[in-house]
């Protein structure tokens, strides 16, 4: 009878001491310790991971583009912002360039130098609104040609990436300077001389149409290959 008797105490026993409100904290406590520690964990990786990227973005060797100003018309305007929608990086640096022809006397032919710069000032100012991040440089050369000073400023400065833009030449025009040239120069303009001679990689861009429609760009191996963007 004892025997019987202690049976049904130690099972309630074991079912209160089940039943206890006090080992569960503790098993919680641990557990919300170890959430702690990985929420802390991810936080640190998060942190590490950003500076990875940071880390990369500096070690990336930046190029430099370079982009005739060309006086700042219409041409011009349409090169660079080609330039910056679709080959500048963030690491890269713009140049922006523009030719003063020189004289015979050796002087150059402008009456107020501050005059030669406002149009590259106001093209370093299309770049600093549409990519803020690229660092602008503004260069001025003198030449007797165009395209040969642009092709040597190009060649100095070490530049990866040429963008011109280009005009659309009627027939007439290049047999007229055929002609006059003794069909040496093949009606080429300047555009078509730097894209053929430079020592780096030489774009000539245009517009399709003054609609849209993407654009036309001349390569030393293609001429004007139509890119839809």
């Amino acid at each position: 009878m004892a025997a019987r008797s202690s049976l049904p105490s130690f099972c309630l026993h074991r079912i209160r001491s089940d039943g206890r409100r006090g080992a569960p904290p503790s098993i919680r406590a641990s557990s919300t310790g170890a959430g702690n520690d990985g929420g802390r964990n991810e936080d640190v990786d998060g942190k590490e991971e950003e500076e990875e990227k940071e880390k990369e973005k500096k070690s990336e060797v930046g190029r430099k583009v370079m982009v005739v100003a060309d006086g700042g018309g219409d041409e011009a305007r349409t090169a660079l912002q080609w330039a910056l929608s679709h080959s500048v990086r963030p690491c890269d640096t713009v140049v922006l360039l523009d030719v003063v022809r020189s004289v015979s006397g050796g002087g150059k032919d402008w009456d107020d130098p501050s005059r030669g710069c406002q149009h590259l000032e106001t093209m370093r100012s299309i770049c600093q609104a549409k990519r803020p991040e690229v660092r602008v440089e503004l260069s001025l050369v003198e030449g007797k040609e165009r395209g040969p000073a642009i092709v040597e400023a190009a060649r100095k400065q070490g530049v990866s990436l040429l963008v011109m833009g280009q005009k659309k030449r009627s027939i007439t025009w290049r047999l007229l300077v055929m002609w006059m040239t003794g069909g040496k120069g093949g009606g080429r303009g300047t555009a078509e001389y730097c894209v053929q001679n430079a020592a780096c990689m030489a774009l000539a861009v245009r517009r399709k149409s003054r609609r849209g429609g993407g654009y036309l760009i001349t390569t030393r191996r293609q001429r004007d290959f139509w890119l839809l963007a």
